[in-house]
């Protein structure tokens, strides 16, 4: 049986079940009197989610009148997905904005149909997160061919050598995060530095930048690899890692490796379940990316877990935000937009550390006020909560 508020999704099967059960009774007029409650009902149920459509004095009338975005995300639902798309829909719906998020849990044909469906419904604006080089230009075309503005994270809609006109590529800044790891990696043993990386690609946009940084430390001698460890299922990638690097740490004894680095967190993450259940506090852990699950781990007593390097991803979502406002206001932006690095610390914790007030202990962390105009403040004091 459909629990009621489903039923309110489908006013025809509500009125059949009741038919059902009245039969006998005036039919025509129950069907009428349901029919105007549910109608009722299913009104109530979406206030407060529409997009405003208040003017605001002093605001470009293009961001104006209930503009609708849509944030689609290419990756799992994990803690920096989520703190992503918060932070992409608190911020737009502070412009007033209806925002609808979306998640592809790295399935690529879901996540192009995504795109498709979105472009189909006329939303105004389009964040595209993490779309693959090999398909992302013709995915991205058609909305620009509408007249849809569009900001890509770590998306690159490129082929042949041509970009799409009007879009805003935003990356975190990978070859800068990938230096203050592995710069913390050659400072923890003697070189080289004796490393399992956990990475996979390529054709996955920020790994790939975060891996030229590791080949040229790789170069310079200053890092050995000794095995290289990825996800095969996206549906888990905490689970898989940790069970590979399981067997994997049975081949190399005490002293042997000295450390794991994770060109992205979610891999780390299993990583470090690993070490912990095969007792492998010999092997410090260095990685890209941060969630609050990261602090916890870090901050376990005797964690091996040493430091990361992290953007702010609910900063990453509001840039986005920002940037999709002024395209809409039909101002100037940047054709790319990188977003500054930091190394978090292990030794810069405390007990009560994580995502909200991690700016405590990391200068600058989760802010910015770049493509914050004025306007955008106005709208702010109206709409925001």
């Amino acid at each position: 049986m459909l629990p009621f508020t489903s039923l309110l999704n489908y006013p025809s099967l509500l009125l059949m079940n009741t038919s059902i059960t009245l039969r006998g009774k005036s039919m025509k007029k129950v069907a009428v009197i349901l029919l105007a409650f549910v109608l009722v009902l299913t009104a109530c149920s979406g206030q407060g989610e529409q997009a405003s459509t208040e003017s605001v004095e002093g605001v470009p009338e293009e961001v104006q009148g209930g503009k609708k975005i849509a944030v689609i995300r290419n990756l799992p639902s994990d803690d920096h997905t989520k703190q992503f798309l918060d932070g992409a829909r608190k911020e737009g719906e502070a412009f007033g904005f209806k925002v609808d998020t979306f998640i592809s849990d790295n399935d690529d044909a879901k996540f192009q149909e995504l795109v498709a469906q979105a472009i189909q419904k006329q939303y105004d604006g389009l964040i595209i997160s993490h779309g693959k080089k090999d398909y992302s230009y013709k995915m991205i075309k058609p909305a620009i061919d509408k007249g849809i503005k569009v900001v890509a994270f770590d998306t690159i809609a490129e082929q042949d050598g041509e970009t799409l006109e009007g879009i805003t590529s935003t990356f975190q800044d990978d070859y800068k995060l990938a230096e203050l790891s592995l710069d913390e990696v050659v400072s923890a043993s003697s070189q080289p530095v004796k490393v399992i990386k956990l990475w996979f690609g390529p054709g996955v946009p920020p790994l790939d930048r975060r891996q030229e940084i590791y080949q040229k430390y790789e170069d310079e001698g200053k890092i050995k690899t000794l095995e290289v460890i990825g996800p095969t299922n996206f549906q888990d990638v905490q689970g898989d890692i940790a069970s590979k690097v399981s067997s994997v740490l049975a081949k190399y004894p005490d002293g042997t490796v000295d450390a794991v680095w994770g060109s992205w967190d979610e891999m780390a993450k299993g990583a470090y379940k690993a070490m912990k259940d095969n007792k492998r506090t010999d092997i410090k852990l260095f990685s890209i990316d941060i969630s609050n699950q990261d602090i916890n781990f870090m901050r376990e007593e005797g964690s091996n877990w040493m430091s990361t390097a992290a953007v702010d991803p609910g900063l990453i979502g509001k840039m986005n935000m920002r940037l999709m406002a002024k395209k809409l206001a039909g101002e100037e932006t940047p054709e790319t937009y990188d977003l500054e690095a930091m190394l978090i610390k292990q030794s810069d914790l405390k007990e009560d550390t994580n995502m909200t007030n991690l700016g405590e202990v990391v200068e600058g962390w989760g802010e910015s006020d770049e493509f914050n105009e004025e306007w955008m403040k106005k709208l702010r004091d109206v709409h925001g909560k």
